[in-house]
């Protein structure tokens, strides 16, 4: 079989299967993602959850010595809950990021991926074939802008014609010499919402991001968050889709393709109060299935005790000191403190003030003072 007549082949079977776009790439090397990535690295604006070396981020032959070309697809997701739940005065909700909405993404977009190796396989038993989803050494946004998926916007996502930015990246290094599709030539031109509504100046320039400062990595990460970013994250659970939302691209953009991605209101919206004392067998059968539960319970509890200081609930009072003076993780009992005092009425100040007697981690003395410091707030 001829190799152009076996990338249409792909192609068809790539719909049959439901990947909603697919490209094909080269497998040389990303040289001006290379630069950005030792530029990114000098600033110190890496996240830290980055996989490999710079040089296997953008050698595919370091990662499938055979590589040749490499398949990048997309599938879209939802922009909206098609049955919506609203936060209320007695049971505040928070919110989780649309990518972590339904089944964990990285099992949809691998399945996806192996059949699409299969297929090749089946067709080509020669083929060396290997799938990355996110969580391999590549850039799937550099693959995808490479392979004509989309092109990369100001906010660092790849955005398609179909589905704006909508959609999960994932790709297949393989060693058949496929002929390259072309990249889009669209841009974003001179529009800079995303770098305006960006609620923590994260992203410095069109396309650079300082991971240290976005709320969706800091949603993730296990210590007390920078006092700098707490009234910041709002009600946000898990990541963040401010850039998104405000990017012309996305305007009215909303498909709802695939049942795996389907959200489930009560779990993209959970209430907040019963997450605070949630045991790890609850968590697991709540939140397990989805991509944001991939750090576990302890960031997003914290996230949810700040999410409560935001909405200054005092229906949460009695929960919050509880998880104060009685959670093992100091982490989680400094942040109750800190929340209770931003929440601020007198029977939160009282119960830091009565929980400081007993408590022996420095930490959490240091956010317990930081909370009384509210009560001299006009």
């Amino acid at each position: 079989m001829r190799i152009d007549e076996l990338k249409q082949e792909i192609i068809d079977y790539s719909k049959e299967i439901g990947i909603d776009k697919i490209g094909f790439a080269s497998a040389d090397v990303f040289s001006e993602l290379r630069e950005r990535l030792r530029r990114q690295q000098e600033l110190n604006y890496q996240s830290g959850f980055e996989k490999g070396t710079i040089e296997e981020r953008t050698e595919p032959a370091r990662l499938l010595p055979e590589a040749q070309s490499i398949i990048s697809i997309a599938i879209a997701y939802p922009s909206r809950i098609k049955n919506q739940i609203r936060s209320t005065k007695e049971e505040r909700r928070g919110i989780f990021a649309r990518a972590s909405w339904g089944i964990d993404y990285h099992v949809v977009l691998r399945d996806r991926l192996e059949k699409l190796s299969n297929f090749i396989k089946e067709k080509y038993p020669d083929a060396v074939n290997k799938v990355m989803v996110d969580t391999g050494e590549l850039s799937d946004r550099a693959v995808a802008e490479r392979a004509g998926i989309g092109f990369s916007g100001k906010n660092t996502s790849i955005i398609t014609k179909e589905f704006g930015s909508f959609v999960y990246l994932g790709e297949l290094i393989t060693n058949l010499p496929f002929i390259p599709d072309d990249p889009v030539t669209d841009s974003c031109g001179d529009c800079r919402k995303c770098l305006d509504a960006c609620p923590t100046g994260a992203l410095v320039q069109g396309g650079q991001l300082n991971a240290q400062r976005c709320i969706a990595f800091l949603t993730q990460t296990k210590d007390f968050l920078p006092e700098e970013f707490r009234s910041k994250i709002g009600n946000r659970i898990y990541g963040c889709d401010t850039c998104q939302q405000v990017c012309p691209y996305n305007k009215g953009v909303d498909f709802h393709l695939h049942p795996e991605f389907e959200p489930d209101p009560e779990i993209a919206k959970p209430k907040l109060k019963p997450m605070l004392r949630m045991s790890n067998r609850e968590f697991k059968e709540k939140f397990g299935h989805l991509s944001g539960a991939w750090r576990g319970k302890k960031p997003l509890q914290r996230n949810a005790l700040l999410a409560l200081a935001h909405y200054k609930d005092q229906t949460a009072v009695e929960e919050i000191t509880t998880v104060m003076k009685e959670d093992p993780r100091p982490m989680i009992r400094g942040t109750a403190a800190w929340s209770l005092g931003k929440i601020g009425t007198s029977e939160a100040f009282d119960a830091i003030r009565d929980a400081m007697k007993f408590e022996k981690d420095e930490h959490v003395l240091f956010e317990m003072e930081k909370g009384l410091k509210f009560e001299l707030q006009p």
